[in-house]
């Protein structure tokens, strides 16, 4: 081999090591943390995987599964039975979501617009339940295996995602599944205006 090809062989097996690496640290970084799912579980709640679905007003075998999926937080309350479901990016992380800040909020509804109240209280506050009132097809996140078979879930441009009915509910002071400020790794900023401290 020429002096020349040496180097050339040399680059480019330093080249594929570094891409080598490359690859695995981007492989390792990417890899799902447990902690989202960890903390849900020990603040009483129940992860729940689901996944969007059209069509759920039809029958069962009609009904047409989306691509992509969303990894929930369920919280049941035991006194009534009542639920909300979070989604684990939206209660881990500890900086502002739209969704926290909107349940934090407690804007009322303007009652504007007909149909599904949830679907339309999510929309006043710039979010989207991506099926209601869309369609009279139905759609939503779909889990089989639980209570809530079909999730209403608003969705808001920071992807930061809740439960319409738990926000809408929330927004007239009803409490449901569990006091999402007891639980939200995101503070209520709003806390200390609305006590008066």
């Amino acid at each position: 081999m020429t002096r020349e090809t040496l180097k050339i062989v040399a680059i480019l097996l330093l080249c594929g090591t570094s891409f080598s690496a490359t690859a695995q640290t981007a492989k390792a970084r990417n890899k799902p943390s447990t902690a989202p799912q960890n903390y849900c579980i020990s603040t009483g709640g129940v992860v729940e995987t689901r996944y969007p679905v059209y069509g759920t007003n039809g029958a069962t075998q009609d009904w047409l599964q989306l691509a992509g999926r969303e990894d929930f937080c369920q919280y049941t309350q035991s006194s009534d039975g009542s639920r909300i479901h979070v989604s684990l990016d939206t209660l881990f992380t500890t900086l502002p979501t739209m969704a926290a800040l909107a349940y934090y909020a407690e804007s009322p509804w303007n009652g504007q617009g007909e149909g599904n109240p949830a679907s339309l209280y999510c929309t006043q506050l710039g979010g989207s339940d991506l099926f209601g009132g869309v369609t009279g097809a139905g759609g939503g996140w779909v889990e089989l295996d639980t209570t809530d078979v079909v999730l209403e879930a608003c969705i808001f441009p920071d992807n930061s995602t809740i439960d319409s009915w738990g926000l809408f509910y929330h927004s007239d002071g009803i409490i449901r599944g569990i006091d999402l400020s007891t639980v939200l790794k995101y503070q209520n900023p709003y806390s200390k205006t609305k006590t008066g401290k």
